[in-house]
């Protein structure tokens, strides 16, 4: 479980935020916030690791405790890419495929999202501060996708409402690689 720290403020960061969380994965204190120096990357790096898994190639497995997502390659490889998950209440695991692709999604909140936070858009058009970055992966018939975010110090964090977050490079990155079709695994 990642834990966070008391806020500090980031020298030569215009006195934004930054927290500290620590990475169960890597036994790490790792810095993320507006005032974060990762510069829009991903604080937790993409990496390719042995894979000995049930699972056959071309499949997304998402390790919500590890925060974690694995693309499984060909000879025993993954690719291994820092995500950030759903919060307390907002956690679930499942597999289905991934059912639609888009670059620069529009993001529509769903009601109940809505009704929670009162001041969301009923529709915001896809772009560089739209809340689903720069590519999703829709989940499925659910409301997950697993999408980018234009707030990457989330990555290794639990924030979301569900939706699986990448850094928009990881899941640029990602989209390249995956068709509709392709099995996604959520695993708690």
């Amino acid at each position: 479980m990642a834990l966070v720290s008391a806020v500090s403020f980031a020298p030569n960061a215009s006195a934004q935020p930054t927290a500290r969380f620590f990475d169960p994965v890597s036994k790490q204190w790792l810095s993320f916030g507006p005032g974060a120096r990762h510069h829009g990357k991903s604080p937790v790096q993409r990496e390719v690791v042995d894979y000995s898994g049930p699972y056959a190639p071309n499949t997304i497995i998402v390790d919500t405790g590890e925060r974690r997502l694995y693309y499984v390659m060909d000879n025993g490889k993954a690719l291994k890419y820092g995500v950030g998950v759903g919060r307390e209440g907002f956690q679930w695991a499942g597999t289905h495929r991934v059912t639609r692709k888009a670059e620069w999604p529009g993001w529509t909140p769903p009601p109940a999202m809505r009704k929670r936070q009162p001041g969301l858009p009923a529709h915001m058009e896809g772009g560089p501060n739209n809340p689903l970055g720069a590519r999703a992966l829709y989940i499925g018939n659910t409301y997950y996708r697993i999408h980018g975010s234009n707030e990457p110090w989330t990555i290794g964090t639990a924030v979301s409402s569900g939706c699986i977050r990448m850094t928009n490079d990881d899941v640029t990155d990602l989209y390249e690689r995956v068709n509709v079709g392709t099995k996604v695994v959520v695993r708690r």
